[in-house]
């Protein structure tokens, strides 16, 4: 099994008084982990969370650490609220260091609020609505960041590239598959990030996107009964350690680095990814930070503009 990745310690000692950071998904997983590291080096973190009380009730022991930290409601499945997020936001504060574009759903067929597929629409119009909103102040409090989840799954398996289907973004007449749903959705981020970095170059605003690793966590819990996730979870936690399966503060390394290395912005638009066992050809298991992506698609860069504008006429922006 590769190595996992860890970050330089020097970087989670570095002094982060003053700088506000965002974190979607911030109640539980990698989210959680990358929010607590931030607080515990003096960050201010503004934890985006569909349910606030979850969210209350996770940062409830993070009391005592160096930091400060809020709860905002945030519901990615929701332009309405995407943008009621990013008003409250923009009143409350001055500057934003980083965006972390985090919160991922995997899930059974469904549509979001706005008559979108439900994972494309979470996992990436609504983040992609929230970083078009956030990129004034990300602009005025440069130099800063943004950080886009993605998942190893975006390079699909062996000689069947994950794409982009422009003709059936959300599965109207093809058959329903919530892993090809995810797979484009997370494609998406890898495709947002880059054309965030072409769009953003020279005003010290950088992009990445980031696969974080095989998680434990509840992860994918909605295309899986209840009984059968709790029988896998017991069969497969003596083997965690062998299959890469790690913990969240393990799966926050790849985003602390994105956030936190000096040097990562000499790669603006890069994919950063954790070690993993997923990648299908075996010399891409050891990840990389950054490494190229296994998927000819994630290259594309008309595929990227095409996918920003097809995006910002989607949620409202274009025109």
């Amino acid at each position: 099994m590769p190595k996992t990745l860890m970050c330089d310690p020097r970087l989670l000692k570095k002094d982060l008084s003053g700088r506000v950071y965002i974190v979607t998904g911030a109640n539980s997983g990698t989210g959680l982990a990358t929010s607590e590291q931030l607080l515990r080096q003096g960050a201010y973190v503004v934890g985006a969370c569909r349910r606030v009380n979850a969210g209350e009730e996770a940062f409830a022991g993070f009391g005592r650490l160096p930091g400060s930290a809020e709860i905002m409601k945030l519901d990615l499945a929701s332009l309405d609220s995407v943008r009621l997020f990013a008003e409250e936001f923009l009143d409350r504060h001055e500057r934003l260091d980083a965006l972390v574009n985090n919160a991922g759903l995997v899930t059974s067929e469904g549509r979001s609020e706005d008559g979108f597929e439900i994972q494309f629409a979470t996992n990436h119009l609504g983040h992609f609505l929230l970083t078009e909103l956030l990129l004034d102040i990300l602009k005025a409090s440069a130099p800063s960041r943004i950080v886009c989840l993605s998942s190893v799954v975006h390079a699909g398996r062996g000689n069947q590239p994950v794409k982009i289907d422009f003709d059936d973004l959300h599965f109207d007449r093809k058959p329903y598959s919530a892993m090809a749903a995810y797979a484009q959705s997370k494609l998406a981020n890898v495709l947002h990030a880059k054309e965030l970095a072409r769009r953003l170059e020279g005003a010290d605003v950088t992009a990445y996107s980031v696969h974080p690793g095989w998680i434990r966590s509840n992860f994918g819990a909605g295309i899986m009964p209840g009984w059968l996730r709790g029988a896998m979870n017991l069969a497969l936690r003596p083997f965690s350690g062998f299959m890469g399966i790690m913990p969240p503060y393990d799966g926050a390394q790849t985003t602390l680095h994105c956030l936190l290395d000096d040097d990562a912005p000499k790669h603006n638009g890069a994919y950063f990814s954790q070690s993993s066992i997923l990648y299908a050809k075996r010399e891409n298991r050891p990840g990389g930070w950054p490494m190229e992506s296994p998927n000819p698609n994630a290259h594309d860069e008309a595929l990227a503009m095409r996918l920003y504008d097809v995006s910002s006429e989607l949620v409202g922006l274009s025109g």
